[in-house]
């Protein structure tokens, strides 16, 4: 027989001994003794600290790319709303670059055409209380009269500026005003941005008819702006009144399609009153 290998079992035999002996004497020092666990006690005190280390170095790994894995996803998340902000922000830049460019335009295409700043003028805030419509005739009322301004002769524009009617009669409350297609409409009118002159007539229909006599040949194309001219002492110039639609009819805004109006305040003669 080998000599180690019987060195090697004896030495094994010698352990388990060792291991069942101690275990004995431990379950013999319990049954007399009753140390009350002071023991055991004393044991996982001791142990405990030891194995809290030993977890906490083991799982360190794991804890640490979870926090790693939280940082990132919230740094996308971040990302995200930083992304978002910068869309919103870039069209908020574009819609400020359009309107003013908008504005810009609006203020070239006033200088350009000579068209009337109705800030310009005293105004009366009126609804549209009535509209009539008659065979060739076209009126309407409004809701405020000579108690708050309003005197024959004035006109009312849309709060986009636009032409709406005239001023024919007035009350102390209400106000009688002609519309543009009325058949007894008759207004001087102008070119925007030109010296040609004309009348516009009212003939029942939706869009009234003009005619120029400053320049025969001129032919109107679709588009032009229309606005009234002072030479005949009545209007004042440049309030706008509607784009040519062919070669005589210009569209106008109908009593019908908006529901307030503001009056001027000017006296027959096209001056301003305060």
């Amino acid at each position: 027989m080998n000599p180690k290998k019987l060195s090697s079992r004896l030495h094994a035999l010698i352990r388990a001994a060792l291991v069942g002996g101690f275990v004995s004497f431990l379950v013999i020092y319990m049954i007399v003794a009753r140390p009350e666990y002071r023991l055991f006690y004393s044991v996982v005190h001791t142990f405990t600290p030891v194995a809290e280390a030993i977890g906490d170095l083991l799982t360190w790994p794991v804890r640490g790319t979870g926090k790693i894995i939280k940082r990132i996803h919230n740094i996308a998340k971040l990302e995200k709303e930083i992304e978002e902000l910068r869309a919103k922000l870039s069209t908020a830049n574009a819609n400020r670059q359009e309107c003013d460019v908008a504005l810009y335009e609006n203020q070239k295409l006033a200088r350009e055409l000579g068209i009337a700043r109705q800030s310009g003028f005293a105004t009366i805030i009126a609804d549209i209380i009535h509209d009539k419509t008659a065979l060739h005739h076209e009126t309407f009322l409004i809701n405020r009269g000579t108690d708050d301004g309003v005197l024959t002769g004035m006109v009312a524009v849309s709060f986009e500026n636009r032409l709406v009617g005239i001023v024919i009669d007035a009350s102390s409350n209400f106000a009688r005003l002609r519309a543009l297609n009325d058949s007894d409409t008759n207004i001087a009118i102008r070119i925007a941005g030109s010296e040609v002159y004309g009348f516009m007539h009212g003939n029942g229909l939706m869009d009234p008819t003009i005619g120029f006599f400053s320049d025969h040949q001129f032919q109107g194309t679709q588009g032009t702006n229309v606005i009234t001219s002072n030479i005949s002492g009545v209007l004042p110039s440049g309030i706008y009144i509607g784009k040519i639609k062919n070669d005589s009819a210009v569209d106008v805004l109908s009593p019908a399609d908006i529901s307030r109006v503001m009056i001027l305040k000017f006296n027959t003669t096209g001056n301003k009153y305060r």
